[in-house]
């Protein structure tokens, strides 16, 4: 066959992505000069007859015949509650598809599809949208969900509503359950045709009303593991619990500095520790040092390798699931006071303006001389209570200094840009049955920003080192938001008298922090936050450095948290390997090069799962928290509009919904572009951020939804009108999608980073008068393409 019926065969295929030409070099074993000429050709010609055309991003897709053709589409289905789906592209440059209920064809979400692409002619004219024409890979394998009992058979109601399908289980093989109870379910044949999916119950994990029932359903939904693996926990009890003397050879010590702690009072696992001092030459000395994790979990022992499956600790109402045992994240892990500890030290020379002139890297070991808590600390360096800075006299000192070198710090960030989204979270306290008692806030004080800005502050000088050195790494990033987003958002910004140069292709995060500072204190800054916030993209792990769009930072990775999440292990590991074994020979940098890209991908996705635990977990007790509050009235403030109703949010963060249904006192109609319901008689305009006052008046725990009425509208003739099934609320699509804090509260430090992020590199460069212009760029989409061709 020659080399064009070859390349003709491979854009032929039903499932073709666009490729690159390094794409089909690799797919047809092309490594040679003559060969790559030969290809460069043919393609060239396949473009001249029509058969294929170029991307932006120098890719070849199948020509279409025109804006109606319809063109097959391989990627991942993401399933709404309300029965609509959107395909998630393989290719990163292609939007999202909307695939309506009705041709989603029994897929599930998540699973890896076929969808063919066309333009709709109807109600969304203009819009793309897809059919699924083949399911290529199942995601869902086992259910969690209520038993249903019939004479011969049974089944199960999955607790994903996402899930549209009832899982059929077969005569025997129930393993006994009864009607309510909470089963897990092993998926054994997909649904074909009519039929429903059809499986077995692997576990019954209690009847759907007893204590604890609800949180452990959540848990084995998202597939989280709870217990640890005999050969783990073993690997575990054969750690000591103290170190000796010939583990601190070599390493330098620290344990004559006066080093402490800072971390929520019902911490356990202490991975932080911090010494400040003030220098000579008027800088000052920031030391970070970090739990070595990675001297006590080798690479590809079994510790390690059901630390990589977990790839983060999993923080619910009621317990944490962590990522390596108690036993070390509790105990030699942990930087207890008055033991010593093994750790890996960030220590920074920082100057009057907050930037790092000096740094050093080293393994160490510390004697953390006092264990503070946030409160403390604020009560030390904000509240300046006098019988407190008594009590704690020896560190009190390099506290005040550590607060003054927060500042600094804080001020450098918003000086190159960092988009600061001071989102309120909640803290949902219940009692010993898992019955909520009480929703707060979580208060964010000095010292937590004090915490923040030295982990920060540490990760970026770690990151940068590595980037420097041009070694296979782990980044954390956060790409640019999308052009398209960008844009929408400027438009609709524009009904506030707010005008944004540019077109959204390339923007600096200054941009978007200028925004935020010119609608400070107005009555639209909540509604344009928010909609700033819904453009951003999503943070997540990467083996290339492509900055952090909302910091501003040209570089960025996770290393202050080994405890609690596998990237910074990693980056320990990563430290150990080039700077303490000095191992950078050529084996080891195509080991990291090899391993690195999928360590990435699968970390994200294990955060994310984390992120989606975590939050059912705390819309299940907030919903159940408001059963004993209808009827109660709140003053409260829009979260949201949508085209069925407005979504409202108490001071507490509990967010619920007032229907269309139930605004009586007019006909309102949703006016996407100002993102507002407008009354056809009175005119009158519910808005983000508007302020209004509600009363609760039904919760459905199972659905997690709490429906309330504005105070003084008329009730509706049907006092509850039925409704379709929504989907996950907009506040909680905001919350933790883009925000990527290092964020000190009980829940731990650092479980991701503050900001956002964007896409490519920073450039210093040098100005007329010789100042280093901080000028980071962004827009160069084929970055991470040219990094990865250079590796190879």
């Amino acid at each position: 066959m020659n080399l064009k019926q070859s390349i003709e065969d491979i854009i032929n295929k039903p499932d073709y992505q666009p490729m690159s030409v390094s794409d089909f070099q690799d797919a047809l074993g092309l490594s040679s000069a003559d060969s790559f000429r030969d290809l460069i050709k043919v393609l060239v010609e396949l473009e001249q007859t029509g058969l294929i055309e170029r991307t932006k991003t120098d890719r070849y897709q199948r020509k279409q015949s025109g804006k109606t053709a319809s063109k097959l589409v391989k990627g991942t289905l993401s399933q709404n509650k309300k029965g609509f789906a959107f395909l998630r592209p393989e290719d990163d440059d292609m939007e999202d598809i909307f695939i309506p209920p009705t041709k989603i064809n029994r897929a599930m979400d998540g699973d890896t599809v076929i969808v063919e692409v066309h333009h709709s002619k109807g109600e969304h004219k203009g819009k793309t949208e897809g059919e699924v024409k083949s399911i290529e890979k199942h995601s869902v394998t086992q259910v969690v969900g209520t038993y249903s009992e019939a004479r011969h058979f049974g089944f199960v109601i999955p607790d994903d509503k996402r899930i549209m399908q009832d899982i059929f289980i077969p005569k025997g093989q129930s393993l006994g359950a009864v009607d309510g109870h909470k089963v897990l379910v092993q998926i054994t044949k997909y649904a074909d045709g009519t039929d429903n999916p059809e499986g077995h119950v692997s576990a019954i994990l209690g009847h759907k009303n007893d204590p604890g029932v609800d949180i452990l359903s959540i848990i084995y939904q998202h597939g989280i593991d709870i217990e640890f693996p005999d050969n783990v926990l073993k690997e575990a009890e054969a750690v000591p619990d103290d170190i000796t003397a010939n583990e601190i050879t070599g390493r330098r010590d620290l344990r004559d500095e006066l080093t402490i702690t800072i971390d929520g009072a019902d911490a356990k696992d202490l991975d932080d520790a911090i010494s400040v001092k003030k220098l000579a030459n008027g800088n000052t000395q920031l030391t970070v040092s970090i739990a070595d994790v990675s001297y006590y979990v080798t690479e590809d022992s079994a510790l390690d390798k059901e630390a990589y499956d977990r790839a983060t600790s999993v923080y619910l109402v009621d317990r944490v699931i962590p990522m390596i045992p108690h036993r070390l994240s509790n105990g030699i892990c942990s930087l207890n006071p008055n033991v010593d500890r093994l750790t890996l030290s960030c220590r920074m020379e920082i100057n009057e303006r907050g930037n790092v002139v000096n740094h050093d890297i080293f393994d160490s070991v510390i004697h953390s001389d006092y264990r503070m808590t946030y409160d403390a600390v604020n009560q030390i360096i904000t509240e300046q209570d006098p019988k407190v800075r008594e009590q704690y006299k020896e560190i009190t000192p390099m506290l005040d200094l550590a607060q003054d070198l927060s500042q600094r710090l804080i001020h450098m960030r918003r000086r190159r840009g960092e988009i600061d989204f001071d989102i309120s979270e909640a803290k949902v306290l219940v009692n010993h049955e898992g019955i909520p008692t009480d929703v707060q806030v979580r208060e964010r004080g000095e010292g937590e920003r004090l915490i923040e800005s030295f982990m920060l502050i540490a990760n970026e000088t770690v990151a940068e080192h590595f980037s420097k050195l041009d070694v296979p790494f782990i980044y954390r990033v956060h790409e640019q938001p999308k052009s398209e987003r960008l844009r929408q958002f400027f438009d609709f910004i524009t009904n506030f008298g707010v005008m944004v140069k540019g077109t959204g292709e390339d923007i600096h995060p200054s941009t978007l922090q200028k925004i935020q500072e010119e609608v400070e204190g107005r009555p639209e800054q909540m509604v344009i936050s928010t909609m700033m916030l819904r453009s951003m993209q999503q943070a997540h792990y990467d083996d290339v450095n492509l900055g952090h769009f909302g910091l501003s930072a040209e570089y960025y990775t996770h290393f202050t948290s080994p405890i609690r999440r596998y990237p910074d292990l990693t980056v320990h590991r990563l430290i150990r390997k080039y700077l303490i074994d000095k191992s950078m020979d050529d084996k080891s940098l195509h080991h990291w090069e090899e391993k690195l890209p999928e360590l990435a991908e699968h970390t994200s996705k294990r955060e994310r799962r984390a992120i989606e635990a975590e939050r059912d977990t705390d819309e299940l007790k907030k919903a159940e928290y408001m059963i004993q509050h209808i009827g109660d009235e709140f003053e409260v403030i829009v979260s949201s509009v949508a085209n069925f109703g407005m979504f409202i949010e108490l001071p507490n963060t509990i967010e619920g919904m007032v229907h269309m249904s139930n605004m009586t006192d007019d006909y309102y109609h949703f006016d996407e572009r100002q993102m507002a319901l407008i009354g056809e008689r009175q005119a009158k305009v519910f808005r983000i951020g508007d302020t209004v006052k509600v009363k609760v008046t039904h919760v459905d725990v199972d659905e997690r939804q709490i429906d309330f009425q504005i105070v003084g509208m008329p009730l509706p003739k049907n006092n509850r009108s039925e409704r379709p099934a929504r989907g996950k609320t907009i506040q909680a699509k905001t919350r933790g999608k883009s925000l990527d804090k290092e964020k000190s509260s009980d829940k731990g430090k650092g479980r991701q980073a503050k900001g956002k992020q964007r896409k490519g590199k920073n450039r210093r460069h040098k100005d007329k008068k010789g100042k280093d212009n901080h000028k980071p760029f962004y827009k160069d989409k084929s970055v991470k393409k040219k990094a990865r061709k250079k590796k190879k």
